[in-house]
């Protein structure tokens, strides 16, 4: 077994492979960029070493930095957690040459099934049915012969980045240069392949471990239907759409994928099911890594697959057959997100002011954060997973509901609350999954307008902030935050508040409120509401609002300033990548001005309506906050004037 172990990741992956080298006893090295100089993966590792150059998003990518801080520290091996160089072949590759230990496949079962292309050649040979399709450069030609609706994937990457669904193939042409820009940011390689889209589909994957001695296994399935954006959100295991033998099927058909590319360590091998015909399976893909979901299939099996990953890479060999795995009650994983759910799911970011992530029998968290972390656009949106197990799936559905609840990160807007909702969710509840489940029914997932109770919570807190000051015992009766005033009746205090996204309120605490340091409770008609808050932010069953103080003068004064409603602001913390427009250009009204990505995240900023754009405010490259002014697009008749 190694003595050192360098950890070439961030966040809450580092910090899960670091707690399992710790309880084998094996010393971690954490790297780290300037933006993470505080990060919990650092503090949580024997030591750490700060890799660059900036910018910040690209240190976490620098093979030779990777590199010299394992011969600096005395790593023997390198575990690349997933995302970043996990299923990079040329880093794997790289190790090997320097004499480290890659904790994964072989830098050629990476390049093989790492191209999504020659991945499907190759268990197609090996006998694994796969979805038809084609790659470049006959994309264009491949999807007018399939007819749509098509699916659009990078051939080196996966997480649904770059990913598009296409149903107009009129659009076709514009919606491949998107998904190749998004796979170059994502993966540095914008060869894109076609595949028929399944309508209905189901998307279940099975876990595979080998050794290097020729033993290859499988821990069953989980099911990963629940998505939005072609990003996984909710993932458990097993499937309830799977028989034993189906199970069995499908295994063996992993199996034979991955000793198809000679694999060695622990990866998943995807498979696209249509609902109705379960035993009608195809290959879409292998990652040849540690999967984001994998607790689910370590909760199941009693199989620690990080530890696995490590004793495997160090030659040991499988210690048990297929017949041994025994698959044991429902586990069931919910990803939470810096998104915005009340604003199209976009993502946020900010600091982390109050974290409780909730624990206990049957509860599991895998996190990166912690109090003070800063949460930027330069990363992934994934900021941790609450994972539960129970004996079966509806007591598991139970318990994750209530883990979601106990989940508060204020500071930061996240879709715990949301993903709670979807947990109730009928469809959700009787198995009846598919992929397209959640983004049919997202909108009826996201609570219309404000509780008015938040509002008064906000108030409460406010008016248990306004202590009045004494002087020598005594208080001034101007600083009492009664409403009393000089030759009239006292009036009680209301306090203008406004959450972005909606209209700004004006309200006054309710009597008999409630305040402490960390939590408030107001009544309203009766019931008793209970928040936690910090600063200006207030949260409770997994959801959040940040509640900002509103000056309507101020308010009207910036609107007038730059345009009102012409104004096209950021909506999301990102980075413009794109400009279409100059001062000057007259434009349509839904015409594509500007995209500005975060988190790896595209999206269009496109004009409110035809007129004139008269201020220009960005440039590629310009980092903009949330609700930054972009542009202001003018009507003709007022450019006239």
């Amino acid at each position: 077994m190694f003595d050192t172990v360098l950890v070439a990741n961030r966040g809450e992956i580092a910090v899960r492979v670091i707690r399992t080298l710790r309880e084998m006893g094996v010393r971690s090295v954490a790297v780290y960029s300037d933006a993470d100089a505080d990060a919990r993966h650092v503090r949580e590792a024997d030591t750490a070493v700060r890799i660059g150059p900036p910018p910040a998003s690209e240190s976490y990518l620098s093979v030779p930095a990777l590199l010299d801080a394992a011969r600096r520290t005395g790593a023997q091996a390198v575990h690349p957690g997933y995302g970043f160089l996990a299923e990079n072949a040329g880093f794997a590759q790289a190790c090997a040459d320097a004499g480290l230990v890659f904790i994964g496949p072989s830098a050629s079962a990476i390049s093989l099934m790492g191209d999504k292309i020659r991945a499907k050649e190759t268990v197609k040979a090996a006998g694994v049915p796969v979805v038809p399709g084609a790659a470049d450069p006959d994309i264009v030609e491949a999807s007018r012969e399939l007819g749509a609706p098509v699916l659009l994937k990078p051939s080196a990457g996966g997480g649904g980045k770059g990913m598009r669904l296409v149903r107009d193939l009129s659009v076709l042409e514009d919606e491949i240069a998107a998904a190749r820009r998004e796979a170059r940011a994502s993966f540095g390689d914008d060869t894109l392949l076609v595949e028929r889209w399944i309508d209905r589909p189901r998307h279940i994957e099975i876990q595979v471990l080998a050794d290097a001695h020729g033993n290859v296994i499988h821990l069953g399935e989980r099911e990963c239907s629940l998505q939005r954006r072609h990003q996984k959100i909710i993932e458990e295991a097993p499937s309830v759409l799977l028989t034993p033998e189906i199970r069995a099927s499908m295994g063996a058909a992993a199996v034979e994928a991955a000793r198809s590319c000679g694999y060695v360590g622990a990866g998943t091998v995807e498979f696209i099911v249509p609902g109705g015909d379960p035993s009608s399976y195809y290959f879409m893909e292998m990652n040849t890594r540690l999967q984001v979901e994998h607790p689910v299939t370590e909760l199941i099996t009693g199989v620690d697959l990080v530890e696995w990953q490590l004793r495997v890479a160090s030659g040991e060999p499988l210690p048990f057959a297929q017949e041994d795995v025994r698959l044991d009650g429902w586990a069931i994983e919910a990803r939470i997100c810096a998104e915005d759910p009340s604003r199209g799911f976009l993502p946020s970011g900010g600091t982390v002011l109050a974290l409780d992530e909730p624990a206990g029998a049957g509860v599991r968290t895998d996190s990166g954060l912690s109090e003070g972390t800063e949460v930027s656009s330069l990363y992934d949106p994934m900021l941790s997973k609450v994972i539960v197990h129970a004996p079966t799936r509806e007591a598991a559905l139970r318990r994750l509901r209530a883990a979601l609840a106990d989940t508060v990160t204020l500071g930061v807007p996240t879709n715990a609350g949301f993903l709670r909702r979807l947990l109730a969710h009928p469809d959700v509840v009787s198995g009846a999954l598919d992929t397209g489940l959640v983004e049919r029914d997202a909108e009826s997932l996201v609570p219309e307008g404000v509780p008015e109770e938040v509002y008064a919570a906000a108030a409460a807190v406010r008016l248990a902030g306004l202590a009045p000051r004494v002087r020598d015992g005594w208080t001034d009766p101007f600083d009492v935050p009664s409403g009393w005033r000089l030759g009239g009746t006292a009036k009680p205090l209301a306090f203008p508040f406004r959450v972005p996204g909606h209209e700004p309120v004006t309200v006054g605490a309710p009597a008999g409120a409630r305040v402490t340091d960390t939590a408030v409770a107001v009544t309203l008609d009766g019931v008793t509401h209970t928040f936690r808050h910090a600063g200006d932010w207030l949260g409770r069953d997994g959801d959040s609002w940040h509640v900002l103080d509103h000056d309507p003068v101020a308010a009207a004064l910036s609107g007038a300033r730059h345009g009102g409603a012409d104004t096209l602001a950021a909506p999301m913390p990102g980075t413009v990548t794109v400009v279409k427009v100059a001062v000057g250009d007259e434009v349509e009204a839904g015409q594509s001005l500007l995209v500005v990505e975060a988190m790896k995240m595209e999206h269009v900023i496109s004009a409110p309506h035809a007129g004139t754009v008269t201020e220009l405010d960005v440039t590629p490259g310009t980092t903009v906050a949330m609700d930054q002014v972009l542009a202001v697009v003018t009507p003709h008749e007022e450019a006239a004037e």
